[in-house]
């Protein structure tokens, strides 16, 4: 596409300008797919994921689902080819990519639907052709869908924010909706008319508060240790500075006064020569206060630098091969790096000049 001065365009002129953009924008998915499903066909699919994250500076979930449909558009020529040739939009593609992999479809049908309808038009015809093809009344699609349901608590890397993704089938998902819409009501009817917060910033707030409102007989729903804050101790004012999450997120003091006060608490003073963070062969997990150092260390999965509260501590040397439960045997791995060390061989390296534990595939050479 060659540089245009949208100034000088017409009404008619940028809408069309937008068509050509939107083309442009399906070849280049196209060709990316193709690229991915290469990587992956002569290697594996986590080398193409790797292949996105340092060629396209993808965030590791954009990864996941690029290859995923990298993968899934090789048995799908008429989808594929619509989308190289600009036909249809990469959004329209990843739900044929989807129903296909949910069940029989006519990809053609599909295929050619997806060239004249808009998004939200396209998804319910893609649903709707599901349930036509099962021939069972939806009763299957609603098992897949059911088999389907995942759900994620992940920090945004552009924003900071804590994001909740989850995904149900229709009837759990109406449940839970129609649960959170009565929370949404209560609050609304409880909210200064003049200073009302939006409607996504509502949900927000029922959402919280139904998980972490004390339950009927008035007890804390959190269990165990709620939340790890690392701070310094300022020996000069005698007081605590610098407080941030385990994942060195940093937060106010006076939020710090505040969790003390609202929050189970877990103090500790990290000395590598006292205290319980060598366990030898006496156990095989790690001990809480292990776990806090570890968070304190890592600061997440030594692979992927999930969050440290959805990672394991994992033995260096194994501990059927004699490891020990001592702090240098241990590091923080998220449940699929961990599933990379014992299934695809990779292996926990220290860096040679800010000795922070990483994770690298069997075929790197470690710095």
């Amino acid at each position: 596409m060659g540089v245009v001065d949208v100034a000088g365009l017409s009404d008619e002129g940028l809408r069309g300008r937008l068509g050509v953009i939107g083309r442009s924008e399906s070849t280049l998915a196209a060709m990316k797919t193709a690229v991915l499903g290469e990587i992956a066909r002569r290697h594996d699919t986590a080398a193409a994921e790797r292949a996105a994250r340092v060629e396209l500076a993808a965030s590791g979930r954009s990864a996941r689902s690029d290859v995923r449909l990298a993968v899934s558009l090789e048995a799908l020529d008429a989808t594929r080819e619509a989308l190289a040739r600009g036909a249809i939009p990469a959004a329209h593609a990843k739900l044929i990519a989807r129903a296909a992999g949910e069940g029989p479809i006519n990809e053609q049908y599909l295929a050619a639907a997806a060239q004249r309808q808009g998004y939200d038009e396209f998804r319910r015809t893609v649903r709707r052709h599901q349930a036509d093809r099962n021939g069972d009344d939806g009763k299957s699609l609603l098992e897949r869908q059911r088999q389907d349901r995942s759900g994620r608590v992940f920090t945004s890397t552009e924003t900071g924010m804590v994001v909740l993704n989850a995904q149900f089938d229709p009837i759990a998902g109406a449940q839970i909706s129609a649960i959170v819409a009565a929370k949404e009501r209560e609050l609304y009817r409880d909210e200064d008319p003049t200073d009302r917060p939006s409607h996504h910033q509502r949900t927000a707030d029922a959402i919280a508060k139904l998980m972490l409102e004390p339950d009927a007989r008035g007890r804390p729903r959190r269990g165990g240790t709620s939340l790890l804050i690392v701070a310094d101790y300022d020996t000069v004012n005698r007081q605590l500075a610098n407080a941030r999450l385990a994942d060195g997120t940093p937060i106010p003091t006076s939020e710090l006064v505040h969790l003390a006060c609202d929050a189970q608490i877990l103090p500790a003073v990290f000395n590598r020569a006292t205290g319980d963070m060598a366990m030898g062969r006496s156990r095989r997990i790690a001990t809480d206060a292990q776990r806090a150092a570890l968070a304190f260390r890592d600061q997440g999965c030594v692979g992927c630098a999930k969050s440290p509260i959805y990672c394991e501590a994992h033995h260096i040397i194994p501990w059927e091969l004699g490891g020990r439960t001592d702090l240098n045997n241990l590091v923080l791995v998220c449940n699929r790096c961990h599933h990379h060390i014992h299934d695809d061989g990779w292996q926990v390296h220290r860096h040679h000049t800010n000795h922070r534990y990483e994770l690298h595939p069997p075929n790197r050479t470690p710095p």
